[in-house]
Formats: structure tokens, sequence, C-alpha cells
């Protein structure tokens, strides 16, 4: 009977949760082939209830933006040191690394170094802000397990063999879909984001959106769903507050951890780009995207970020069209949401061409056989 350590290291909650998925999946393959596997790593609450066991916890550790990081920056040294003494010491059989690229780019360089093989499930988005690193990559990784169809024409000049396995959410979403809950389209969701830096630069131009159609369509009654605690009483005092200067602002029910409910609940969606996009997609909730950082990041970003087939949201990107339109920075304003929302509303101009692009994109997602953490963990396990 043989014996694997395999480290898997996510910092942000679909990482979190894929990272999940996968322990899962090595434990079922060591188990029919007669081995013994122990899985240790960096991740959040869905890792440590896969029984991975956690040397960092990374709930907090999600921050996008120049100045967010330099916040941060002390307790990522601190953190990135621990992990690489631990794994010079522990010399697991492999590490997986799945996407957080700031911090796991350096860690696959260390892990190189050190001689420790390294898989990247979820590649990071180098042909958005970093074409210049892919040799890079493909020289301090062992394998590249990727979850978007086109990510293996982005490695096809480096020696690196990337390897489409499906996106994990199909899986997900499929699993947990509900057939007894039926679309409303009076039904509208919000969802902000996951960060409190997307809280604070997103949700009130949300509100000012939802002040504006409530009027325009008194039937559209509005939900906020948070995808934990934190972030759900962030939004509360903020909603508040708004409600405060401006009384005649529409109810808005706000919980937490229930999205996949309401993606399947809701008529149509507002939100933050980010993963919950791909997520709504596959589930067939049409959406308005958008996104705002600090005008310093973007500065510093527009030197370095180039949109990859002209979009920032990953749907557009997968299409290779536009499925949801998309806002950034001071579009993301009432004066472009309200119009945009109002032609994928039910019986809008965009409706049905929404409809048909999501099940686009969620016909390109689906794994080539059984599951996507099945495929990656296949790969992995066979290194």
């Amino acid at each position: 009977m043989a014996e694997k350590k395999i480290w898997i290291l996510a910092g942000e909650a679909s990482g979190d949760l894929y990272g999940a998925r996968l322990a899962r999946e090595l434990r079922a393959i060591a188990a029919e082939r007669g081995d013994t596997v122990r899985i240790s790593g960096m991740g959040g609450p869905q890792m440590a209830a896969a029984d991975i066991d956690l040397k960092v916890d990374s709930t907090e550790l999600g921050v996008v933006g120049v100045i967010e990081v330099l916040k941060h920056i002390f307790t990522f040294v601190a953190i990135f040191f621990r992990l690489v003494r631990a794994a010079k010491q522990e010399r697991p059989d492999e590490v997986v690394l799945i996407d957080y690229p700031g911090f796991n780019l350096l860690f696959a360089l260390m892990m190189y170094l050190n001689r420790i093989p390294v898989v990247w499930y979820v590649c990071p988005h180098l042909w958005v802000w970093g074409k210049w690193r892919l040799p890079v990559l493909a020289k301090i990784c062992t394998k590249m397990l990727v979850i978007f169809p086109f990510e293996e024409e982005v490695f096809a000049p480096t020696r690196l063999r990337a390897t489409f396995v499906g996106h994990p959410l199909v899986d997900i979403v499929e699993e947990r879909r509900n057939p007894e809950i039926e679309r409303s389209p009076e039904e509208f969701l919000l969802l902000p984001g996951s960060r409190t830096m997307e809280i604070n630069f997103l949700l009130r131009p949300m509100l000012d959106t939802i002040s504006r159609l409530a009027e325009r369509h008194p039937e559209l009654k509005f939900h906020l769903s948070a995808p934990r605690e934190k972030i759900a009483r962030l939004c509360d005092e903020i909603y508040h507050e708004y409600r405060c200067k401006h009384p005649d602002a529409p109810a808005v029910t706000i919980s937490c951890a229930d999205t996949p409910y309401w993606q399947q609940r809701a008529g149509t969606g507002l939100a933050a780009s980010g993963t919950v996009t791909v997520e709504s997609a596959i589930a067939g909730l049409p959406l308005v995207v958008g996104y705002k950082l600090n005008w310093v990041t973007i500065l510093l970003a527009s030197l370095v970020v180039r949109l990859y087939r002209g979009y920032f949201t990953m749907v557009n990107i997968i299409a290779n069209r536009t499925i949801y339109e998309e806002f950034l920075q001071h579009h993301f304003s009432p004066k472009e949401l309200v119009p945009a929302v109002e032609r994928i509303l039910p019986g809008g101009e965009r409706r049905a061409e929404v409809e048909a692009g999501m099940e686009e994109v969620h016909k390109l997602l689906k794994p080539k056989s059984s599951s996507a953490a099945r495929q990656a963990a296949l790969a992995c396990y066979d290194l």
C-alpha cells in the first residue's frame, strides 16, 4: 500500500470549493487503488469540511487591487514563507495550486527550486495580464489543468501541455439544481460580490439602479444574496444607511449563503464580475455585470492588463461575444445599467439572445467525460 502526500493551495472562495471536491476525488481514487493519501494545504471552510489539514485559513485573503494588497502585504509574506518552510520540511509528492496567481506564482517558483512537482488547477489569467509569464509558468509547472476550453490554445506555443478537464461549476450547479424551484419574473437578484472591497465599491450604485428600476417596474421584488455572514452584515449596514438618505428606495431582503437558490428562483440579476457570473450562466440566470476598483489600481492595471477577446466578464470571453452586457468603473451607474437591465427583463429585446447564449456557454464548459473534479483528480494522481 502506497501513501501519497498532496498539498492543495486555494486563496479564494471558488478555489476553496474546487479544492474540497478535488480532495474527495483524490481519496476515492486512492481507495480504488488500495493506496492512502494525506492532503494538506491552504483553504477555507469547504476544504476544512473535506478533512484537509489546513495549515492556513485563507477565508479573508481574497483581496483585489494594488492598494488592497499592500494593506495586507505583511500577512501575505508571513504566510508565504511559513508554507514554503513547511513544504521543504514535509516534501509533498506534489503541490496543487488553484488559481490565486499573485501568491501561487511565487509559490510555484519556490517549489520548482526545491524540486517539488507543481500541478496548476484553474489557470491564472495570464492571457489577460501576463502573457510574458507563460514560458516561466511552463518551466516551473509539471502539469496545467484548465477549466476553459480556449485555454488549451493559450499554452499551445509553450512546452507545457494544458489539459481541459471541464469546469467544476457545471457539476456543482447540476447537482444542486432543484426541479421544484420555479423561476419568478418579478424576482430581481443583486450579487455585489464576495469581498469587502467589492461591496464598498459596487453596492451603492446597485441600489441607485434598482431605485430607478422600481419606479419604472413596480412589480419587481429585490433580493440580495451574500456568500457569508460578514459580507451580509456589511451589505445590511450599507443598505440601511442608504434607506436613511433615500426613504423612497425599494425594499431589499438580504440573505446569506443561499445564492444557488436565488440563481434558480430570480428572473433577472445585477452582479459583480467574477466566478458567480459563470455559475449564473450555467444556472440560467440572465445578468447585467459590472466592476469598480480603486482608481489608482485601475490606472496601474491599464498598463499591463489587456482585455482578452475584448471582454472582462468570463461568460463573454468563453462565448467570444456579448452574452452579459458589462460595465466598468464610471460606466457602472444607473444611467447605463437601467436600460441594460430592461433589455434582459422577461419580454426584453435581448432576453432570448441571453438565454441562448447561456446555454451555449454551459455546453462549452462541460467536461469531456465524468466530472471535472474526477478528471482533475486523475491527472493529479497519475503525475
